[in-house]
């Protein structure tokens, strides 16, 4: 597969991946942890901002690996 091809796919890979994770956070937010007071949102907005990133590395490292010889 080339590199060309892997982007057009992981691009619609993290497209989809954003919107089911934005999804899931909402709801999860929204039922157990808004009204909660600020020592249950603030670490779960940091850590709902920050825990998407490890799916999109994997995402992007796959997209860039360089075309076989």
């Amino acid at each position: 597969m080339t590199i060309r091809t892997r982007k057009f796919i992981g691009t619609f890979a993290m497209f989809f991946w954003l919107v089911f994770y934005a999804l899931v956070v909402m709801a999860v937010g929204g039922q157990y942890v808004v009204g909660h007071g600020i020592l249950i949102e603030l670490p779960f907005y940091i850590l709902a901002g920050l825990a998407w990133l490890p799916v999109a590395m994997i995402i992007i490292r796959w997209m860039s690996k360089p075309d076989p010889a």
